[in-house]
């Protein structure tokens, strides 16, 4: 029992202190249909400007910003979001390449994605026992992470091309579509089921969210014809705001929100300050 302890302990690699994902709340999912659309814009725009930029900018920027987010031992805002961004780039990438190489159906691809990704999130609860982004506390579990991540990027485009193209929804029947379907999760959640499938729910349909509006703000025809490189540009500006918002206050941080409930507690409190009270992980 000793010795495959020991094996589990050293194929989980690295442990970190905290999670390295941000905690879950309203800006999490504003930032993420950003990285979304920025994602499905830019990846268009490079294609259509320079196919080596684009291999260049997609491959190497996510092995780069990949490798700069898992080489750290603690989250912060930048290194996690930009490695979104750049999945985002490369997903939309390897989601399109099998369409235009193969001519392989929309449908078809995310067909296989959506295998993929229950195979990917199996293997990870077996190895694991959990799918709780909270869990993400060794290497192991952080290199399960962005390879579902990088999934439910693969499986959210080729399902909002699937709706668009092959269902014939255009890019504005495939917002509404999807605004309403990500609605599903939510009142899922409040009904009481479990909050892991339902966040893993609500991640993968924000890809096709945010790139369906990408592409309807982008398109001259059936859309409003900003064209790629301005959805881009518009996108990461607003990225970038958020971002630099969550790097400066911390309220993504793992443990925020309750310490600052905490606080806000013990400033309400009468009488003298009792040892209980005092926060003895603060430097």
């Amino acid at each position: 029992m000793a010795s495959r302890t020991t094996a589990d302990r050293a194929s989980a690699g690295r442990t970190f202190v905290q999670p390295k994902v941000p905690e879950v709340f309203a800006i999490f999912w504003v930032v993420k249909l950003l990285s979304t659309g920025i994602g499905e814009a830019s990846s268009d725009w490079m294609g259509n400007t320079d196919v080596a930029m684009a291999a260049v900018v997609g491959v190497g920027g996510f092995a780069a910003a990949l490798w700069w987010q898992m080489r750290a031992s603690s989250y912060h805002p930048v290194r996690y979001w930009l490695a979104v961004l750049m999945v985002a780039v490369f997903g939309t990438m390897i989601a399109d390449g099998p369409h235009v190489a193969l001519g392989s159906p929309y449908w078809a691809d995310a067909l296989v994605y959506l295998v993929l990704l229950l195979l990917l999130l199996r293997w990870w609860h077996r190895s694991e026992g959990t799918l709780s982004v909270h869990s993400i506390t060794t290497s192991r579990r952080e290199r399960f992470y962005w390879g579902t991540v990088l999934l439910t990027f693969g499986l959210g485009t080729a399902t909002g091309d699937t709706a668009a193209t092959d269902l014939h929804l255009g890019f504005l029947g495939s917002i509404v579509a999807f605004a309403i379907l990500i609605l599903v999760p939510l009142a899922l959640w409040r009904l009481g089921v479990d909050g892991v499938f339902c966040f893993w729910f609500a991640y993968v349909l924000t890809r096709p969210l945010g790139a369906s509006v990408a592409d309807y703000l982008a398109a001259h025809r059936d859309g409003l014809g900003w064209g790629p490189g301005a959805v881009s540009a518009v996108g990461l500006a607003l990225f970038v705001c958020f971002v630099a918002y969550l790097a400066r206050t911390h309220h993504d941080e793992e443990g925020h929100h309750a310490s600052a409930a905490r606080e806000a507690d013990h400033e309400r409190r009468p009488g003298p300050v009792g040892i209980g009270d005092l926060d003895v992980t603060s430097e």
